[in-house]
């Protein structure tokens, strides 16, 4: 109720293509600030840590690997964040 739908818009059709890209820049801008943060960290899980594919079946057992999987992220991350300093 009262939110707004952040969805990236990718084309508009039918229209000017100055005004089109102008559009989609206004609209895509705050969402790709967010998206880009998160998509970063689920990018690393899937690269770095496995979770192209879920190890066992089961929404819990799913749901501690990835509990599991970001508890080595924060961990990793937090060494070097301490290492930095």
């Amino acid at each position: 109720k009262g939110g707004t739908p952040r969805i990236v818009a990718t084309g508009m059709w039918g229209r000017d293509e100055a005004e089109t890209l102008k559009r989609l820049d206004a609209w895509n801008r705050p969402i790709h600030r967010v998206r880009g943060r998160i998509e970063k960290i689920f990018g690393t899980w899937k690269r770095s840590y496995g979770l192209r594919r879920m190890r066992w079946r089961g929404l819990a057992k799913a749901s501690v690997q990835v509990l599991l999987t970001a508890v080595a992220y924060n961990l990793r991350r937090s060494l070097t964040i301490l290492a930095a300093m």
